[in-house]
């Protein structure tokens, strides 16, 4: 007759247990680092990008601060760099939003810029209606929260009193 299995003899010895929990220790410490890897690549190219947004706009104040209906007497060309340039601030705050959504500092910083710019994602989005399309939710809600806080409505597109 076979004598019970004691418990070491069913589950290994104490070495052998330690020695998988350790292993488990760390797969979860190595999953840990991976997110941590991929938070601070997010943060980083967010402030990348909105780093290359300042430059821009430093060398660019005619857009920076427009004068609307100037940039659309300036003919095809200025316009279509002005549209660049809204374009890339709206991608820099929307990649901001993404890395930095506890941060409200973010989100200030681009409800400032955003407003001279208004009159033309007013005008833009009137004329394609796709064209916030090319942006994530978020970004298109608060580009229309905006247009609501400031006024800015179709069909003149001008910023209201605030």
């Amino acid at each position: 007759m076979a004598l019970p299995a004691t418990f070491w003899q069913k589950f290994g010895t104490l070495a052998q247990m330690a020695q998988a929990t350790v292993a488990l220790l760390g797969f979860v410490a190595i999953l840990f680092q991976v997110s941590e890897i991929r938070s601070n690549n997010r943060e980083v190219a967010a402030r990348q990008a909105f780093l290359a947004y300042t430059d821009l706009a430093f060398k660019n104040p005619k857009f920076s601060v427009p004068d609307y209906a100037a940039i659309k007497a300036g003919g095809h060309d200025t316009l279509v760099q002005y549209e660049s340039f809204v374009s890339y601030f709206l991608y820099a705050c929307e990649e901001a939003f993404g890395a930095f959504s506890d941060r409200r500092e973010w989100l200030a910083s681009c409800d400032y810029d955003l407003k001279p710019h208004l009159p033309f994602l007013c005008e833009k989005n009137q004329a394609e209606p796709t064209y916030l399309a090319t942006y994530g939710i978020t970004t298109q809600d608060w580009v229309r929260k905006s247009f609501t806080n400031a006024s800015v409505m179709p069909p003149d597109c001008k910023l209201g009193k605030t």
